[in-house]
């Protein structure tokens, strides 16, 4: 089945005979580029958006990647954070982020004379409250891998199988989607999430988010970490609290992608 998938998106780009690539250095849009590369060499090109709402992380991965695919890569600089509706975060703050982007790569693309955009949605991204996707259809962003619908699980079995290790990398949504709906997004909170991060990533774990809720860290990992969190909190609490944070808690829920979309009527 997946090679079939495979053959009908190589197809789809086919089509489309140049395209630039909004290439975030995840998982989805790796695919996208590697496909497009294959099929259209040098009549594709990636550009990345870096701002304070990326990590350093995606940007490493986003330059590594590129590079093992070989594929020409730009990376623009974005200003989400200057745009006031995007800072009032209401619940589509991502269709202004996702503006923001796909609105200067339509641009690179008539500046380069390539024909179309496009971007890594999945199929399984329909079944999810995405108000990016209204971004993509409002300016025309082709959607190769929904259009064949693949599947997020898809997309991780043919990385795997071409050894790209970027294969089981967590979902890492923009830094914004930590922060709740409707609190101020600043560039200093976005510094703070990320800071929390990467300080807990250095314990080895595989899920995990800081949700900045004010002077409230709240952490979320897989319930099968938690030991190592309370066996660490008082070195844990000690670094959140010389980057901002007053109170650090731990949500017994666990970690969940998304878990800021729980509070919200999406209909």
């Amino acid at each position: 089945m997946i090679d079939q998938k495979i053959d009908n998106i190589k197809k789809i780009i086919k089509e489309l005979g140049s395209v630039v690539i909004a290439y975030s250095g995840g998982i989805d849009s790796t695919f996208l580029a590697k496909i497009a590369f294959d099929v259209l060499g040098d009549k594709a090109l990636a550009v990345t958006g870096n701002s304070e709402v990326n990590t350093s992380q995606d940007l490493n991965d986003a330059k590594k990647y590129t590079a093992k695919i070989g594929i020409k890569h730009l990376i623009i600089p974005t200003q989400e954070v200057n745009n006031s509706d995007f800072n009032k975060n209401d619940k589509n703050r991502c269709f202004y982020c996702k503006t923001e982007l796909f609105s200067k790569c339509i641009r690179i693309a008539g500046e380069k004379g390539y024909k179309y955009v496009i971007e890594g949605s999945n199929f399984d991204d329909l079944n999810d409250y995405r108000p990016g996707m209204k971004a993509s259809c409002d300016l025309n962003i082709k959607q190769p891998i929904v259009e064949a619908e693949i599947s997020k699980e898809e997309i991780r079995e043919y990385l795997r199988s071409i050894g790209y290790s970027i294969w089981n990398k967590p979902a890492s949504p923009c830094l914004s989607s930590r922060i709740p709906y409707g609190n101020e997004i600043t560039g200093k909170k976005l510094k703070m999430v990320e800071e929390g991060e990467s300080y807990l990533r250095s314990f080895g774990f595989y899920n995990m988010r800081v949700r900045h809720h004010d002077t409230i860290a709240r952490i979320e990992v897989d319930v099968k970490d938690f030991e190592t969190i309370t066996r660490h909190n008082l070195e844990i609490t000690e670094y959140f609290n010389s980057i901002g944070f007053d109170y650090v808690t731990l949500d017994l829920k666990g970690f969940r992608t998304g878990s800021m979309n729980e509070v919200i009527n999406i209909t």
